[in-house]
């Protein structure tokens, strides 16, 4: 891609994969990162993967909709379809890349810190960002019914601008 490309430091740095135990070895060329992030994974790094995670992963913590992402890749003249784009993003979630929030039950972020965290979405301008603070805590978890456990948290506060 380009010269100019963002230095490439993504959330799960080291982390093993869901899937297959293996560590990516990043070493802070977007490209390769990529490569090996998605073989850590379990997934193949097929030409459309290597485009739609330099695009995800390459500019740092974001938080993007499939529509965001798939306008971005048209723009940087990636050839790939809505479809491919939800397919790829659902598949990085799965592996344990992404972490999907969800917004009013219509509108799902990808995010690409897949560390415990929260969000606040900006009403304004359909707008997904971390809650900067790491010591936010719920005070009481609801019980759960037997044979269940939490598997995680979201918490998204909305904001809207005062009137």
């Amino acid at each position: 891609m380009s010269d100019s490309a963002p230095i490439f430091k993504p959330t799960p740095v080291g982390s093993p994969s869901l899937h297959t135990g293996r560590q990516a070895v990043l070493t802070g060329c977007p490209w390769h990162d990529v490569n090996e992030m998605l073989q850590a994974a379990g997934l193949r790094p097929t030409r459309q993967r290597m485009a739609l995670g330099w695009l995800l992963f390459g500019k740092g913590a974001r938080h993007l909709t499939a529509e965001m992402l798939y306008e971005e890749a048209t723009l940087a003249k990636v050839p790939v379809s809505l479809a491919t784009v939800y397919n790829t993003l659902n598949q990085l979630t799965d592996a344990g890349l992404l972490r999907q929030v969800s917004v009013d039950g219509t509108k799902t972020y990808f995010d690409t810190n897949v560390t415990a965290h929260h969000h606040f979405y900006l009403e304004h301008n359909h707008e997904l960002v971390d809650i900067p603070d790491p010591h936010l805590v719920l005070q009481k978890m609801p019980d759960v019914p037997d044979g269940y456990e939490i598997a995680r948290v979201d918490m998204v506060v909305r904001l809207r601008k005062k009137s």
